[in-house]
This record gives C-alpha cells, structure tokens and sequence, in this order.
C-alpha cells in the first residue's frame, strides 16, 4: 500500500470544486463566475478560465506535492510547465495543448526533484505492481469516469492521480469530480477503471 495513500491533499483542477457541472453545461465561460478564481494564480479571471479546462494534469502535480508538504497554486505550474514544453499555448486561437508528458516529466526532476518516468501500455492489472515502486501514478482516463457506471465514448483524454490500488481495486484523487463521491478518494474495481483507462501516464516518486 503507497505510504502517501491515506494523507493526500484534494485539489478540483477549478478554484471552486463544485464548478464541475456549470463546465459541463456552459463550457469555461462558466469559470468567469468562479468567486476563487484569484487563488489559481491567474492574472485575469479571463486567464484562469482559459487554462482551468486545460490543467488536470498540473491539479494531479499540485495534489501530488501537497502529499509531501509543498503547496503550489496550479497556474503557476502550468506556466512554468508550459516553459518546458510541457504545453503548447497558441496565441492566435487562445488554444491550449497538452500535457505533453516527455517535457512534463523533465519538468517535474528539475523543477521539484521527482523521478518521473513515461508509461504506454499499461495494463490496469499492472498498476498495484506499479504503484509498489512508484509513489503515484498520474493515469489517463475518460472524464466520465465520474459516472463511472456509464459507457465511456472513449478512453484517456482526461488524469487522475492513482494513490493507491490493489488485485481487485484502485483508489484515485479525480480533479473533475462533481461531487464529494467523485472526487476524492475514488475507488473503483479494477474491471471498471479498465472502460476508462488508455493505458498510459506518467510515474512519480516523491
């Protein structure tokens, strides 16, 4: 069992965690109306809503090293993530590209001194065994694993940070949860992670 399973920090990938459905419903317009949108780090309110639909990966970061004492607002390390190239900004269309997880993961040992480590192909059965030598495992899944009794359309898309898992289970932290059961602390059976999961990510030790 990871060491860091049952101490590790939620953070929504949105200011406010309950935005989850107006995002759904409106699309990021809606995060103009986020009342917390300053503490993301955002110079505009403009600014966060742009990049909050586009930052699971560095809410998956920031839960990540809250788990061993640092606290991080998630903006900043998209930006500074984006200096690696771990995103692609373009000006033109306000489009945002990524996580792109190769400069991710030379972002994360320069920047904090993790070891971090690219993985394709993954079995979901593989992840216990994973996460036995590794502290976290930041997965690609559908976002609709929020509902997980539903059929994905397809799978990745969308991380999670894996904090714990076992032969027959998997515990994650979903920055896109709706609600309280759908956000932390998920655990789900392995058969049904498996619908959402694309068999990649990237590893982390703390």
């Amino acid at each position: 069992m990871n060491a860091f399973a049952r101490a590790v920090p939620y953070f929504s990938q949105w200011e406010t965690a309950s935005m989850t459905l107006p995002v759904l419903e409106s699309g990021s317009s809606a995060l103009l109306s986020d009342p917390l949108w300053h503490q993301s780090g955002a110079e505009t309110v403009e600014e966060y809503a742009r990049w909050a639909v586009n930052i699971c990966g560095m809410a998956c970061l920031k839960m990540a090293l809250a788990a061993r004492g640092e606290m991080h607002r998630t903006i900043d390390l998209a930006r500074a993530c984006t200096a690696f190239g771990g995103y692609v900004v373009n000006e033109a269309d306000h489009s945002i590209k990524g996580l792109i997880y190769a400069p991710f993961v030379t972002f994360v040992g320069r920047a904090f001194g993790l070891k971090a480590e690219t993985i394709t192909n993954l079995p979901t059965t593989d992840i216990p065994d994973l996460l036995r030598r590794n502290t976290f495992f930041i997965a690609s899944v559908n976002s609709q694993i929020r509902w997980p009794d539903r059929e994905p359309p397809s799978r990745g898309g969308h991380l999670v940070l894996v904090t714990a898992a076992s032969p027959g289970t998997i515990r994650f932290h979903n920055p896109s949860g709706h609600d309280a059961q759908s956000q932390a602390d998920v655990v789900l059976p392995l058969p049904t992670f498996d619908r959402f999961f694309a068999n990649r990510g990237v590893a982390i030790i703390l």
